[in-house]
């Protein structure tokens, strides 16, 4: 079975991770097929409540190559998680500041696909130039570190 991870990388950047959940994902047979060679996109995609539901929006799966019925690439779709999550979350996201984002799309042990959202919240500016900073300065280290 092929190693399959798919991850937004801006996420990090952009958002402080609060809680990490692991949720199911309806999928046509076209999309799981997408997916399974990699063709997904994590980087626009945002989760949202829809009566009770969590669903995520704008992520991008690409066309299947070959077949005749195709999907939707940008359609909505529903995630799954215990109804005490969902009411968790829920709770958590009308809160001032707090959001859910799609993280990680990868294959379960199973063979499922499944997907790692996190509850989240914004970064200011100041703290994005904090995380830069530290990520240059242990670079250096490790630069200085390899050449001794």
């Amino acid at each position: 079975m092929s190693e399959l991870e798919i991850v937004n990388r801006k996420a990090t950047h952009l958002y402080f991770f609060t809680q990490v959940f692991e949720a199911g994902i309806i999928l046509t047979g076209t999309e799981v097929k997408s997916i399974k060679s990699g063709k997904a996109n994590l980087s626009d995609a945002y989760c949202a409540f829809e009566h009770g539901e969590l669903w995520i929006r704008n992520m991008h799966i690409s066309e299947y190559d070959s077949g005749l019925q195709n999907h939707e690439p940008k359609r909505p779709r529903k995630l799954l998680l215990n109804r005490s999550e969902l009411r968790k979350l829920e709770r958590k996201v009308n809160e001032k500041g707090n959001t859910i984002i799609p993280y990680r799309v990868y294959l379960s042990d199973r063979g499922m696909i499944k997907i790692e959202i996190a509850l989240a919240s914004g970064k200011k500016s100041f703290d994005k130039r904090d995380a830069i900073k530290e990520k240059d300065q242990k670079r250096e280290m490790e630069r200085i570190q390899k050449y001794k």
